[in-house]
């Protein structure tokens, strides 16, 4: 009878099995992008100093100007800023300008929020 109890006792923890228990990431907050200011530029002309109006913006966000990441500066949770290098409008066309609010790192057990990008709105050098 002692045998069975132990038989019974060890089956029963050994087929539980353990498990650590992950969250997974969570979407994060997606900006929006409601206008550009300047929205165009005089291509081969000196860096333009720019700002991205919308909605959302994290304190870390960046702006992407035609898929670059530039050094940003957050003015409010509507309000971006950066100057976009004169290398970067040398040549006339369409690019876009996107927002990117960064992940948040999750704690011991997972979590988090992944990297979020805003629809692209269109910058024009003449």
């Amino acid at each position: 009878m002692r045998l069975f109890f132990v038989l019974l006792l060890s089956t029963m923890f050994v087929g539980c099995g353990y498990s650590s228990s992950t969250m997974p990431t969570k979407p994060g907050t997606t900006p929006v992008i409601g206008q550009l200011v300047p929205n165009g530029a005089v291509a081969g002309g000196s860096a333009v100093p720019f700002e991205v109006d919308g909605t959302s913006f994290a304190t870390n966000a960046g702006i992407n100007f035609n898929g670059v990441a530039q050094a940003t500066t957050w003015v409010s949770a509507t309000k971006l800023a950066t100057t976009i290098p004169a290398a970067a409008i040398m040549n006339s066309g369409t690019v876009p300008v996107t927002v990117t609010n960064p992940g948040t790192p999750g704690g011991l057990y997972g979590g988090g929020t992944a990297a979020v990008t805003s629809a692209p709105m269109n910058f024009t050098i003449n």
